[in-house]
């Protein structure tokens, strides 16, 4: 892995943890050389469910895209090894794609070579189609710009959707690769 940012929410990082982090993240390189960057979050929380106490969050940084991946299990290990293999999985989907575009914008083979020996490079056939696999519903309450990444830093998320409390319409800020802030605005 390239650079990567750990960080603990009511757990202190040991080196024990980071060492683990790094490991798996450093496993995920055999599938996506092209890792820019990570982030992961590891969050304790008090919850009734003890199996969704620990949490962690990975967000890779890939070239044309973002890959992530948030789990939950008693054990924060456990946690990091089921977010590692969901981040193989969908490192293993997105070579898969980039590698079939790469295929596609190839001239077509000569006549003799067979198809297999173009589709050679594929580690998975089939195609990704990617869905809507989860669903959140807030209440916007008009604010400020300013107030917005103000929440969106607390919450530590990348972006934050308000209602602008000066046009009334709906916003987005987000956070840009030079650490400043943009904002969206419906014309």
């Amino acid at each position: 892995m390239h650079i990567y940012k750990l960080s603990g929410r009511n757990v202190e990082v040991t080196d024990a943890m980071r060492d683990y982090v790094e490991e798996k993240l450093t496993r995920l390189d055999r599938y996506s050389d092209q890792i820019t960057d990570a982030r992961v979050t590891l969050t304790v929380r008090e919850v009734r469910d003890s199996g969704r106490r620990n949490r962690v969050e990975v967000q890779l940084n890939v070239p044309h895209g973002i890959i992530r991946a948030e789990e939950h299990h008693a054990d924060m290990y456990a946690a990091i090894d089921k977010a590692s293999d969901v981040l193989e999985r969908q490192l293993r989907k997105f070579k898969t794609r980039f590698l079939k575009h790469r295929t596609d914008a190839i001239p077509a083979p000569e006549p003799g070579l067979a198809e297999a020996d173009v589709a050679a490079g594929l580690d998975d056939v089939s195609e990704f189609r990617p869905e809507i696999v989860r669903q959140k519903k807030f209440d916007m309450r008009p604010m400020s710009a300013e107030d917005a990444v103000a929440q969106m830093e607390a919450l530590g998320h990348d972006f934050y959707v308000f209602n602008n409390m000066t046009s009334g319409s709906c916003n987005v800020v987000y956070r840009r690769h030079d650490g400043h802030f943009g904002l969206i605005e419906p014309n």
